[in-house]
């Protein structure tokens, strides 16, 4: 029983530092992998370390909150969605660091989900088409280009199998 008690006490403890640090706990959301390294959100920013352990470092210039970052397969960029402009919209950025490149420029909310298997284009979700508040999964070229729908009324996430040929 005491150890229950102090478990519990611990546990509220916790929770009470992390909610008096700030109106929201700063917690690590949406971890992806590379082959040797780790990204992850943090505190609005987008934030790399390796898979050994070290230091974290953040790829992303510029305000704004980002996240829900996704490795390209080859983990040379980071696709994510960032809320630069008061919308969120998809982003790339190289894996080492530099200057976002703006992939859509819906109106709406674009939240970056994955990569096509060749590494050509992300996926991810938009209301863009939706008459009754359902996601559909899209498509955008990584050097910019028109976001193409895929051919599912609603979804709200996805990956492409290693030959792009079906969606799960």
């Amino acid at each position: 029983m005491r150890r229950l008690l102090l478990t519990g006490f611990l546990v509220l403890y916790a929770c009470t530092l992390a909610f008096s640090a700030g109106s929201q706990p700063m917690l690590l959301q949406n971890p992806t992998l590379s082959k040797t390294q780790i990204a992850f959100a943090f505190g609005g920013d987008i934030w790399i370390v390796s898979r050994s352990g070290g230091d974290a470092h953040c790829p992303v210039t510029g305000t704004g909150l980002l996240g829900g970052p996704r490795f390209s397969p080859d983990g040379s960029m980071i696709a994510y969605t960032g809320n630069y402009e008061g919308n969120l919209d998809v982003y790339v950025v190289p894996a080492l660091g530099g200057e976002p490149r703006r992939l859509t420029y819906h109106p709406g909310p674009d939240v970056a989900i994955g990569w096509a298997p060749d590494g050509k284009s992300v996926l991810f979700r938009s209301l863009r088409y939706s008459y009754a508040d359902s996601d559909q999964l899209f498509t955008v070229p990584v050097e910019g280009g028109f976001a193409t729908p895929l051919p599912l009324i609603t979804a709200e996430d996805g990956a492409f199998s290693p030959h792009a040929l079906h969606i799960a």
